[in-house]
């Protein structure tokens, strides 16, 4: 599983709509507005690097209101955020 991180600079007058259309591509499984220099973070978890490539390049930059982008590769993860119990059917 690869992750990657998108810092993305968008339009403020359409942040909440262009964060939406983000959250609904496939491969995007989180999208986060921040505060700083960037507007928004969407956490991409595909295969492989290849489909890194197709959600970003292809379908993610392809969003209107997107200003700009930069990705980041995830190497490693050193917390797992408790995510077996963001699963757990409280069994």
């Amino acid at each position: 599983m690869i992750t990657a991180l998108v810092f993305i600079k968008a339009d403020v007058d359409s942040l909440n709509e262009t964060a939406q259309a983000i959250a609904d591509l496939e491969g995007v499984t989180e999208v986060y507005s921040v505060t700083g220099a960037i507007d928004l973070i969407a956490i991409v978890r595909v295969r492989d690097v290849d489909e890194v490539a197709a959600v970003v390049a292809d379908r993610l930059n392809k969003v209107p209101g997107i200003a700009s982008t930069e990705t980041h590769i995830a190497f490693r993860a050193y917390s797992s955020h408790d995510l077996e119990a963001a699963f757990s059917l409280g069994i």
